[in-house]
């Protein structure tokens, strides 16, 4: 076989090999055990940065053997990408709730509840940023994918919230109420503005009166 030919067929085998991904618990242990393993890479994470944290630590924060931590993530990326995923669970859940609770709620109510969800996930959202700006240049690493998932979430909330509502429009407020959901959450982290209180209480009006308009 020639060389051509040899880097020819190495390139396929690459391109062929799939990425190693996260091993899916079946038991309770299991279950427990990848919860633990979780909870301490995203504390490691948080504290040393994700190019500066090794599996080694992880594995040491969660007082769990290193081949324990392997078995379930391969590597240090496929535990950062099942820490972005728990949190997208976790504010779709939240947004899930929402949905199933439209009946009874009017525009004030549902603006404080959206409001609500990424304020609850503060932190995990941060870690959950951090860990795909770091890795943005990796292939697979899709900063906009979680954003537009959770734009089209709040988009199909509102259109059950309201059926009358064209679906562009609910597009185009969806764009709106996630800017708004972001920026309470920034106002929130802010720690030396002494008018902060009052400030959130105005931003929570003007949510409120912009669903009202509906």
């Amino acid at each position: 076989m020639s060389m051509a030919s040899q880097k020819s067929s190495s390139a396929a085998t690459s391109q062929a090999t799939p990425a190693p991904t996260a091993k899916e618990p079946k038991r309770k242990r299991g279950i427990a055990r990848v919860a633990k393993l979780l909870d301490a890479g995203a504390a490691v994470f948080a504290e040393q940065g994700y190019r500066a944290a090794t599996m080694t630590e992880i594995a040491a924060r969660a007082a769990a053997p290193i081949g324990s931590l392997y078995q379930f993530f391969p590597n240090k990326d496929v535990l950062a990408d099942a820490l972005v995923a728990r949190y997208a669970e976790h504010v779709e859940a939240a947004l899930d709730r929402i949905r199933a609770q439209l009946a009874d709620l009017d525009g004030s109510q549902l603006a404080d509840r959206l409001l609500d969800v990424l304020v609850a996930h503060a932190a995990e959202r941060s870690l959950a940023l951090s860990l795909l700006d770091a890795r943005w240049e990796q292939p697979g690493v899709r900063p906009g994918v979680l954003r537009e998932s959770l734009r089209k979430r709040i988009a199909e909330i509102l259109t059950l919230w309201r059926p009358q509502l064209p679906e562009d429009q609910a597009e185009a407020m969806s764009v709106v109420l996630f800017q708004a959901m972001k920026s309470l959450v920034q106002l929130h982290e802010e720690k030396r503005y002494p008018g902060k209180t009052e400030a959130i209480a105005h931003w929570r009006g003007w949510v409120q009166r912009y669903l009202a308009d509906v």
